[in-house]
């Protein structure tokens, strides 16, 4: 549940999250991504995997990409597609959550404290809906941000971790804010309650599935690897995990961890609020009659 508006029919809930989902998206990537291009960096580049940590990598890119602009390196293709790919998410989950609306869905999960089973799978659906429009947008990015071209043939590169990790951040990220609506339902009324229930519910997500949030970007940037002295250009997944771990630790599969959460909490922070706000005007204005 996203909102604790007074619920329409499930179709003009669908329309109405669509554009609500729309200033999500721009909200959230206006503010995030120059901790998104520092996190890809450290994650998807030889220089940068080998080179330091959060710090050193946002010098590198002030001092030899541009300073600001740098930051902003491959921003068109999430700026476009974060909007589309987060509303069609929020109408999918708002419209299926609010249909769902009977005791079959409804009646709460044993063990889980009241957690519906529509939450849940109105979660997985939205998921899958925008990973099938994200897995293209993220792989542009990613080429983007570190400094390649990409084609057109290879915008599936990635699909199925780009499933993974989308699927663990969004089921986790509505199942928490579901949670807190049922147990905390004051903390949505304020905007910092707001931003802290949105931020730390979607940064709990993404620690949860972050390796595969590594290796996506590693298999979208076409980032090599060398194992006992040669070069493989087309590593698997195992190959990729069994390097990261042995270069770095079990560190390996969480590189870029902290500007990756410095990002969520705050665009995802943000994004809330100015979703909310959103919402309750559609309904001071009646739209929702």
């Amino acid at each position: 549940m996203a909102h604790s508006e007074k619920r329409a029919h499930w179709l003009k809930e669908g329309v109405i999250g669509m554009g609500t989902g729309i200033l999500y998206g721009v909200t959230s990537v206006s503010v995030g991504h120059p901790f998104d291009t520092i996190k890809t960096k450290m994650q998807a580049q030889h220089g940068h995997v080998e080179g330091g940590g959060m710090i050193q990598s946002f010098k590198r890119i002030w001092t030899s990409e541009g300073g600001f602009l740098g930051l902003y390196r491959g921003v068109l293709p999430p700026l476009l597609g974060s909007g589309l790919y987060r509303s069609v998410q929020f109408a999918v989950y708002e419209a299926l959550y609010t249909k769902w609306d009977s005791n079959a869905w409804t009646t709460p999960i044993p063990g889980t404290q009241g957690l519906q089973a529509r939450v849940v799978a109105a979660g997985f659906m939205a998921a899958f809906v925008r990973a099938c429009i994200e897995s293209p947008i993220e792989l542009a990015k990613v080429k983007g941000q570190t400094g390649q071209t990409w084609r057109v043939s290879e915008l599936s590169k990635g699909f199925p971790l780009q499933l993974v990790r989308t699927s663990g951040v969004m089921v986790t990220y509505f199942c928490l804010i579901d949670s807190i609506r049922r147990h905390r339902p004051s903390t949505f009324d304020t905007l910092p309650g707001q931003f802290i229930a949105s931020s730390c519910s979607a940064t709990i997500g993404f620690w949860m599935v972050w390796p595969f949030e590594v290796l996506k970007n590693q298999v979208q940037a076409d980032m090599a690897i060398t194992i006992r002295g040669a070069q493989v250009a087309k590593p698997t997944l195992i190959q990729r995990a069994r390097y990261l771990v042995g270069q770095h630790g079990i560190q390996g599969l969480y590189r870029g961890i902290w500007p990756g959460t410095l990002r969520s909490m705050v665009s995802n922070g943000a994004s809330m609020v100015v979703m909310l706000q959103a919402q309750r005007k559609i309904t001071e204005w009646g739209w929702r009659n």
